[in-house]
């Protein structure tokens, strides 16, 4: 199938049934030519429904979404699709190019751009595109990350806490078609710019995911996206059938497990090498050692250790040995139950 690059966002064709793949072209800040980013409209030819925007490649070095949504940009079947799926696998062209977090063309991080800014630097003008051309027209948004090279998550999928007890009760049972063995609700305040945060403001159902770690492209991680992203279409129509289990039927249900306040995001006190103790998704009693910290500078010193702020579920330690001084190496998260 022929790829179409755009220039003019009004060449786009988000009705005309069938597939189409593009390549939207966003213009150099300081030299001529384009980055070129994937697009792919899919409009179902079994009739009008919900339209979901997959995204991969938000950080470049996240390769389980950019993988998992490539794929499926090949391979979903329109005629076998009602509604539509937007299917955008490198988002952050640069910075997936390059396998950075950031964009090296301007060091800006796509997931705190947006809104975006139509006359700013390329990752604003990307982030841009996205909020009016494509989130605009959606009702579901799924935005595929995993732990990159720093740090180490169990497999989840996630969203944040919303004012309107509806978007946040539909996304309690949306992210739970991942299948993972967490849903991590966290903390909005962590930052700002996030891709989820200006679509959940949007009234879209809204999740993400921590799929990997390790800039690897983790096989569990990738049949997590895939399989995920495919149970959301048969949840609401766009694909026939429903949603089906990536781990054994008798596994238990997801568990939704809450780090929604500031204090808990436990920084490293010092710089250093970071030794886990606790594995990601283990439970851990209040005071448990989960990690050490070795400064190597001082011979003869001892560890500091790292400690369970409450009684929990460990959902991150760091992956890279390496840490600095204010990094997040600890969270906690309760269980908390919502409506099913």
């Amino acid at each position: 199938m022929s790829v179409r690059t755009i220039h003019s966002f009004a060449d786009l064709d988000f009705s005309l049934p069938g597939k189409r793949h593009y390549e939207v072209a966003f213009h150099h800040d300081g030299t001529w030519g384009n980055v070129l980013t994937p697009l792919t409209i899919i409009n179902g030819e079994r009739g009008p429904g919900k339209t979901v925007a997959c995204f991969g490649g938000t950080h470049g070095n996240e390769y389980e979404g950019q993988v998992a949504v490539w794929r499926l940009a090949a391979e979903l079947d329109p005629a076998q699709l009602a509604g539509s799926v937007l299917l955008m696998p490198r988002l952050c062209t640069p910075a997936c190019d390059a396998g950075t977090r950031e964009s090296p063309l301007d060091g800006v991080n796509m997931n705190r751009a947006f809104p975006g800014n139509p006359r700013g630097s390329l990752t604003y003008r990307i982030a841009d595109f996205v909020t009016t051309q494509i989130l605009s027209r959606t009702d579901v948004v799924l935005d595929i990350h995993s732990g990159g090279r720093i740090l180490r998550f169990p497999m989840c999928s996630s969203f944040h806490e919303t004012p309107d007890p509806a978007q946040q009760a539909e996304m309690a049972k949306v992210a739970r078609l991942f299948d993972t063995p967490f849903v991590m609700v966290y903390a909005k305040a962590m930052a700002s710019g996030l891709l989820t945060d200006e679509a959940e403001g949007m009234g879209k159902i809204t999740i993400g995911t921590e799929l990997g770690y390790g800039e690897a492209t983790i096989r569990e991680g990738v049949t997590y996206a895939e399989t995920g992203i495919l149970n959301v279409l048969r949840y609401y129509g766009l694909l026939e059938g429903a949603p089906v289990r990536v781990r054994s039927v008798d596994a238990p249900a997801p568990r939704i497990v809450r780090a929604v306040r500031l204090e808990d995001y436990i920084p490293a006190p010092i710089s250093g090498i970071y030794e886990p103790t606790a594995e990601p998704g283990q439970w851990v009693e209040a005071g448990d050692r989960v990690g050490r910290i070795y400064d190597f500078d001082y011979a003869g010193s001892a560890p500091l250790e790292m400690r369970a702020p409450r009684a929990g579920w460990l959902l991150v330690t760091p992956f890279a040995a390496r840490v600095e001084k204010g990094q997040t190496v600890v969270v906690v998260a309760e269980e908390v139950e919502y409506e099913r």
